[in-house]
This record gives C-alpha cells, structure tokens and sequence, in this order.
C-alpha cells in the first residue's frame, strides 16, 4: 500500500509540475516577445509616458498593450502580477525531486559504483548544490559583471560545467542531470523571488507615494527576467532527460549535459532576435549541425564497430550463426537471463521493492514477449546500458553480449 500511495503521490506532483511549469514558461516566453514587438508609439502617447505599445488579435477580439517608459502616473485598482506560475513550479518541482531522488535516494540517486553513499550524505550533497549555486550566481549577478553580459556568461557557463562535473561524479547519472536542472530551476524562481517581484514592489510603492521610481530597478529585474529566458530551453530538456540514457550514461555525459545546454540556448536565442525584427537562420542552422555533431560524437563504440563490418560480412555472419543457432544462442537461457535480471520489476506480478507495476507497461514474462520488446530491450539493456536501473540485479558483461547476439539473429523464440 505505501508503495502505492508513492505512486499516486508521484502522478500528482509531477501533473502540478508540468501545468504549473507551462503556465511559468508561457508567461516568461510571452513577455519577451511582447517587449520585444513593441513599436515606438504616436507622440501623444509618449507625451503620456508610454514607451511602447502594440495591437493584436486573438480569440476573436483586438488586444492593445501599452507599456511605460518607467511606471504611469498612478497605479490602477487593478494590477495583475505573475509570480505564482514560477513558484507553485519550483515548489511541486522540489517536493517531487523529494519523493523521488531523496525519499528513493538508493533507488534513483545513490550509485555505488559512482560514489559510495548513505542517503543523508547524497541529500546533504544535492541541497547544497541546489540552493550554493544560487548563492554563487546571486554575488556574481550583483557584482559589476552584470554590465558586461558576454564576460558573465562564459563565467556562468564555467561554472555550470564545474557544477554538472561534479554531480555525474558523485550521484547517478540520472540523479546528477536532474540536480543540475534543479540549480537551474532554483536560480530562475530566485530571480523571481528575490529580484524580479521585489523591483516591482519597490516601483509601485515609488509611484503610490508620489516619488520617482529608481530606473535601476526596472533595468535589474529586466536583466534576471533575460536571464531567464535563456534557461528555459535546458531546463526542459533535463526534465525530459531521463528518457534518453543514451545522454546522461555517457562516459562524458557532463560535457554532453552542457553542450546540449549551450545548443538549447542558441535556440532560444534565435527567436528572441527574430522577435525584435532580427532574422538570423545561421544560429538556428549552427545550432542544429551541433545536434548533429553531439550525436555522432555520442555513438556508443560498440554501434560504430557493428556498422564498419561491411554488408557481405554482416550477411555471412548472419547466416553462420542462424545455420548453428542451437550452438550459439540457447534460447532457454536467453529466457533465463531476461527473467533473472529485469522481470522483477517488468512482470505481470513484480518482485521488486520500489517497482510493483511494470515501468512504461513494458511486460517480459516469456520468451514471446521478450521477443516483442527486442528492440526496446536492445536500445536499453545493450546500446547504452541504462538497464537493469543501476545495474540493481547485476548483470553480467556475458549476460548482455548473449542477449545482443539472440536480437542480432532476429529475437527468434524457438
């Protein structure tokens, strides 16, 4: 039954965290476009403070936005801020990062062949990753680097490497990718919460005592909500991450982390450009040939050792090993290896601890449906090794070289 409660627990808090994190990063990608679609506007409305403004239609109806040079002349009875998209994220997103890597730190963070750890030396080790790399960007942010944006870049960037290097030496690779989205998630709802919201305040205030609001406000909130934008793009990724092992179980899988960071990026960057009337295709162009360069550079060894042997050998091999199938395969023990190492948890009935219904649905009872996901087995179990979960049955180098020879003779079942 706990398990089951987990479960539920875990469905709920990651349905909050996808609508909330939509909901956030709808409002951050809409604001960028909106301030940079803003046109210079007729004099009488300048005259008025107005900095900018623009017309739009949607849903039927004809929008205009104006937006002030600093604050208007009062502030309206009505005043819609956006805040709690980016906190309700961070906060289902921390009680969920809870649940799965702290409450199941043996399960999904602790690796024993990374790091030998107990499970309140790994959640020491993540909170103060987590909430030190906030800090290490916050006294960077506020020093006089922030009026030299390409120089406190490539210092963040350093730093995210460091940081990624780090983790993927001491956590699982999974557990490490998504500790670094952590640290990024925390800096940008830090933003928001310690800068960006604050700012605000103090302008409103200004303008409802009838002073001037101070225009370094308005200019630092606006640099942490660019901050923001660009770390959008990473963050996603890493949320979906643990899908794709063949990234985070590389054997240089933090350099794969922040090169897909740096590419994430470029994208992002690209559209805000295009959205102040610039229109640079060679960074969508660059950013896609570096997709392509990360991926064949990612091949695992053994792929590429298969693909250089040429066709007429594939074929003799092929036809060698089907004419001796019975001497090379034993299909029994085939059977016997797959049920000994992933049924426990990929089973109509699993014996595991953590696991009692099968992940993804994925059913390996039989030989027949063995057969089935061969190919499912094969990327997983074979190309990059993701699975078993931290090798949590053991298996065997033996083990995994007879399964890929059974699926290289076409997963017979007989």
């Amino acid at each position: 039954m706990e398990t089951y409660i987990t479960e539920w627990l875990n469905l709920l808090l990651r349905f909050l965290h996808v609508i909330t994190g939509i909901a956030w990063i709808g409002a951050s990608f809409y604001f960028i476009w909106l301030d940079n679609h803003l046109e210079k506007p007729p004099q009488w409305k300048a005259d008025q403070g107005i900095k900018g403004d623009l017309w739009a239609i949607h849903g039927g109806g004809f929008y205009e936005v104006a937006k002030y040079q600093l604050a208007p002349p009062q502030i309206p009875s009505t005043l819609h801020w956006f805040k709690w998209e980016a906190y309700s994220t961070w906060i289902t997103g921390f009680f969920l990062l809870t649940l799965m890597y702290y409450v199941g730190a043996e399960v999904y963070l602790i690796d024993k062949r990374v790091a030998d750890l107990n499970q309140w030396q790994a959640i020491s080790i993540g909170l103060t990753v987590i909430f030190g790399g906030w800090l290490c960007y916050d006294v960077l942010c506020n020093t006089k680097l922030a009026k030299h944006g390409a120089i406190l870049g490539i210092i963040l960037l350093t730093l995210a490497t460091a940081i990624a290097y780090l983790l993927t030496h001491i956590f699982s690779a999974r557990g490490a990718y998504i500790h670094m989205g952590a640290v990024i998630g925390t800096i940008m709802v830090g933003n928001v919460f310690r800068v960006i919201i604050p700012s605000q305040k103090a302008l409103v205030d200004a303008v409802k005592v009838g002073g001037r609001p101070d225009p370094k406000l308005a200019t630092n909130a606006k640099l942490r909500s660019t901050h923001n934008t660009y770390t959008t793009l990473p963050l996603i990724f890493i949320m979906i991450s643990n899908h794709y092992p063949m990234t985070y179980n590389h054997s240089f899988n933090w350099a794969v982390l922040i090169a897909i960071i740096i590419i994430t990026a470029l994208g992002r960057q690209y559209f805000v450009l295009r959205h102040t009337g610039i229109h640079k295709p060679s960074i969508l162009v660059g950013a896609g040939a570096a997709t392509v360069v990360l991926a064949l550079a990612i091949i695992p060894s053994h792929l590429i050792y298969s693909q250089s042997t040429s066709a007429i050998e594939q074929t003799n091999i092929v036809e060698n090993q089907t004419a001796e199938t019975d001497k090379s395969v034993d299909i029994t023990h085939v059977e016997e290896v797959i049920k000994n190492r992933c049924s426990s948890c990929h089973s109509h009935n699993p014996t595991d601890d953590v696991f009692q219904v099968a992940p993804a649905g994925v059913l390996l009872d039989n030989i027949l449906v063995m057969q089935q996901w061969a190919p499912r087995i094969k990327a997983r179990a074979i190309d990059s090794e993701d699975m078993p979960l931290m090798n949590k049955t053991g298996m065997t180098k033996s083990e995994r070289e007879l399964i890929s020879r059974w699926i290289e003779l076409g997963s017979p079942n007989s």
